[in-house]
C-alpha cells in the first residue's frame, strides 16, 4: 500500500504541470522581488519627492496614541500595480498577440457536410435525403 502511494506521489510530482506550476512560483517571487525592488529604490522615492517627504513609508497619522502607517500601505498598492502592469504589458500582452498570430493559419472548420436531424448521420450539404435513414431534410441556405 505505502508502496503504491510512493508510485503514486512520484507520478503527480513528475507530471509537467506540476514542475511548470513550481517554476512559475520560484520565477513569479524572484520577479515580484526585482518590481518590488524598482518600486521602493525609484518610484516610491520620487512620488515621496513630490509630496515632500523623504519617503513614503513616514507618512502617519496618529488617533489616541495608536500610529497608523498609511505610507507603506501607498507603498504597497504601487508595488502592486506596478507588478500588474508590468505582467501585463510584458506576459499577457505579448501572448495573446502570439496566440492571435498562431490562430490565423488555421482551417475554419469543414462546412460541406451537416447532421441528419433523424439518425445524426453527417451527410453532404447539399443532399436533400439522408443515404442511411432516407428521411428528408430541411434546405440550408
Amino acid at each position: 500500500m505505502f508502496k503504491d502511494m510512493l508510485t503514486g506521489f512520484r507520478a503527480f510530482l513528475f507530471r509537467g504541470n506540476v514542475i511548470d506550476l513550481a517554476v512559475a512560483v520560484v520565477i513569479g517571487i524572484a520577479f515580484g522581488a526585482v518590481v518590488d525592488s524598482v518600486v521602493s529604490g525609484l518610484i516610491t522615492p520620487l512620488i515621496a519627492m513630490i509630496v515632500g517627504e523623504s519617503s513614503l513609508a513616514s507618512l502617519t497619522f496618529t488617533i489616541n496614541d495608536a500610529v497608523f502607517f498609511y505610507g507603506s500601505v501607498i507603498d504597497q498598492i504601487i508595488s502592486f500595480v506596478a507588478v500588474a502592469a508590468v505582467i501585463y504589458f510584458f506576459v499577457i500582452t505579448p501572448m495573446n498577440m502570439f496566440l492571435e498570430r498562431s490562430r490565423r493559419g488555421e482551417v475554419p472548420a469543414d462546412t460541406t457536410t451537416k447532421s441528419c436531424p433523424e439518425c445524426l448521420s453527417s451527410v453532404p450539404v447539399a443532399a436533400r435525403r439522408c443515404a442511411f435513414c432516407t428521411s428528408e431534410l430541411p434546405l440550408t441556405a
